[in-house]
């Protein structure tokens, strides 16, 4: 495809995009209440995880329910801290759009802060497909070893040890502290009590121990966020970046078209279930970044043969053995 063919195919979608956003917002005129329906979104999702931990506490439901109803909950929480980073929400009010970073950031304790996420994500737009994109490359893009690629989009923690020093060699201004210390001091608690709970089992069945009082209380309060927090968050972050890394491409790309491509197959269904559907929908937002993540859900369904046709790829799952690279079809 030509760069002006490219050019014009690209400012096709983004029009197509707009002119249903448009007509969307023209229907239904509570979608302009951006700020109340947000700030409804995240009270509920709260409340409702909340509720859950309730719930599996007084054992009302048991553990496996629990965690399946809070990694849902939480990929809520995702798609909104993503609409945050590009000041979607009370833009112009800086106390209830941070109050509103910090819960989200709560809600999932294994990412960094949302306010060091927006450098990262914001810069990603600027070189998706590139290997300065260290946001992408943080969730295993790029990657060829499927067993590395693994590790990577499991434990993020690990996989920024692991990745550390060709980071430093490949990415301009990488600091390893700098990615480190944004989780500090919730992402920090959050692997604290995952590896101390998986070290504490791993030493009982090889050498079982009683504990002290004080410390099978600490141990029940661990096993608790275990199940409300951070096995969720661990089941929502996995299929995230599982589906994010598959459908972004890694080498090859020379513009909008190539950065990504749509994810539709039914084998991404149960970690679509996790992540928002978002295989489907994120492509729509690197044409249009500033749109709430509701309004692509809404339009998804109009837009995918717009941009099939124009010349965005769907389920180009190959590319997975290229690690993501962008390959011309002859």
């Amino acid at each position: 495809m030509s760069e002006l063919t490219a050019k014009q195919n690209i400012k096709t979608i983004v029009s197509a995009i707009k002119t249903e956003e448009q007509s969307l917002r023209a229907r239904f005129p509570i979608l302009n209440q951006q700020n109340l329906i947000a700030m409804v979104i995240l009270l509920l999702s709260l409340f409702l995880l909340i509720g859950v931990a309730t719930l599996y506490y007084f054992a009302l439901i048991p553990a496996w329910l629990c965690i399946i109803l809070a990694a849902l909950i939480t990929s809520i929480s995702h798609e909104l801290e993503h609409d945050l980073i590009h000041k979607q929400y009370f833009s112009n009010q800086p106390v209830i759009h941070n109050f509103m970073m910090l819960t989200v950031w709560l809600m999932r304790p294994n990412t960094v802060n949302p306010w060091y996420r927006r450098q990262i994500h914001l810069h990603h737009h600027k070189v998706s497909g590139t290997e300065q994109d260290l946001e992408e490359r943080l969730v295993g893009n790029g990657i060829k070893s499927p067993f590395l690629r693994a590790v990577v989009i499991v434990d993020g923690l690990l996989g920024l040890l692991i990745n550390a020093k060709r980071f430093s060699k490949e990415i301009k201004g990488f600091k390893f502290l700098k990615v480190f210390n944004a989780g500090f001091p919730i992402t920090s608690a959050y692997f604290a009590i995952l590896y101390s709970v998986i070290a504490y089992h791993a030493v009982q069945f090889i050498q079982p121990f009683e504990l002290p009082v004080w410390g099978a209380d600490l141990l029940a309060v661990a096993e608790f966020l275990m199940v409300v927090l951070i096995v969720p968050n661990m089941i929502r972050s996995t299929s995230l970046n599982f589906v994010t890394s598959s459908m972004h491409y890694y080498g090859g790309v020379t513009n909008l078209l190539e950065q990504t491509h749509v994810i539709t197959s039914r084998w991404f269904l149960p970690f679509q279930l996790f992540c928002f559907d978002f295989g489907r929908t994120h492509t729509i937002h690197h044409f249009v970044p500033n749109q709430p993540f509701y309004i692509r859900q809404l339009i998804s369904k109009k837009i995918q043969p717009i941009m099939a046709q124009y010349g965005v790829r769907f389920n180009d799952l190959q590319s997975l053995k290229y690690a993501n690279r962008y390959v011309e079809k002859g």
